[in-house]
């Protein structure tokens, strides 16, 4: 039955699969996400606080009472450097896994398949439950991925699997069928640090700890209203993400790129259009733009702040117009963000 799984899931075009069993022990993983809360690293994003205790484990009622293997996909989003060198300077600025459509809606899609194929490897006697995750449950993700053998965790925090890279989006299903588990795989990173290297705002305090209170990810989509001066200057040209620590992993250098365009590819709505383009639009005007795109978390008010971060790294003159209209903006974000920028110009 492992092997029909298995094969179930490379059927529906997932790129790596794994199996941990579900009694698996996180208390080393448990105690760092603990510590991580207790040093305030979470910021602004309370979710993350939420159900301490039921992330222990997914055999329960948060999860699914009685489960005994949790099945771990992986989807690969980096696509090839020369394609990428094609996509619109507004594309470019935001982080890779969101320049398409919302992956949360296909990956979710895939997944509610392979649940459902799982389930019919039960029988009338021996009924099997399944349950889909994909970034909506309280289940310590990373942790259950380097269990079942994906992939090791990096020392930038995210899971690396040899010969994808870490630009992939992960999920699981949870089920009371019992499955073969996977061996976990050694962490490969010896003595390499160009992930924490490369990150701009120096948020890894230490390997294997992100301070997402300074991640550019966090504060260009997580983060509401205004942004500690010191950090402006330093969330750069990104609109929306980062990809800098992943950019600098040789594992990522190595991996192999998407061979076929498809959601991961730019949304023509970005067409040729340029940072300096969305000042000129209303907040109405760009929660059409982006529509059901991952830019929505950021909230139209997110991405006008985000984009005076931007212009204003670039000096771009033709933003200053728009950014003088936009330091009398109501929100308290974009009003600080535009009057930085405007005083770089």
């Amino acid at each position: 039955m492992t092997e029909r799984v298995v094969a179930k899931a490379r059927e529906l075009g997932f790129d790596a699969v794994g199996i941990a069993s579900a009694d698996a022990s996180l208390d080393v993983d448990h105690a760092r996400y603990e510590a991580f809360l207790e040093a305030g690293m979470h910021g602004t994003m309370g979710y993350l606080a939420e159900n301490r205790e039921a992330r222990r484990s997914v055999n329960g009622p948060h999860i699914l009472m009685g489960a005994k293997s949790v099945i771990c996909i992986a989807q690969r989003y980096q696509r090839s450097r020369d394609e990428e060198a094609q996509d619109s300077p507004l594309a470019q600025s935001i982080a890779r896994y969101a320049r398409g459509s919302d992956y949360h809606n296909f990956l979710r899609r895939k997944l509610r398949k392979l649940a459902a194929f799982v389930r019919t490897l039960g029988t009338e006697a021996a009924p099997v439950s399944a349950r889909p995750l994909a970034d909506d449950a309280p289940i310590l993700e990373r942790a259950w991925a380097a269990r079942a053998g994906l992939g090791f965790v990096g020392k930038n925090g995210l899971i690396i699997v040899p010969g994808l890279g870490s630009m992939l989006l992960i999920g699981e299903v949870v089920t009371t069928l019992d499955l073969l588990p996977g061996t976990p795989i050694a962490e490969r990173c010896g003595s390499c640090t160009r992930c924490l290297d490369a990150c701009p705002t120096n948020a890894f305090p230490k390997p294997f700890v992100l301070d997402a209170q300074k991640c550019i990810s966090y504060l260009t989509i997580e983060k509401r209203g205004e942004v500690s001066s010191n950090l402006m200057a330093a969330v750069g040209e990104h609109l929306f993400g980062c990809d800098d620590c992943q950019t600098a992993c040789p594992f990522n250098a190595s991996a192999r790129p998407r061979a076929v365009k498809d959601q991961f590819s730019p949304r023509s709505e970005w067409g040729g259009l340029d940072v300096v383009d969305l000042l000129q639009l209303t907040e109405a005007q760009i929660a059409d733009l982006v529509g059901s795109s991952p830019l929505k978390r950021a909230t139209p008010a997110g991405v006008l702040r985000n984009a005076c971060f931007v212009v204003g790294t670039r000096k771009d003159a033709r933003a200053r117009e728009a950014l003088v209209a936009l330091s009398c903006h109501v929100d308290a974000g974009v009003r600080q963000a535009a009057r930085w920028a405007a005083d770089k110009l």
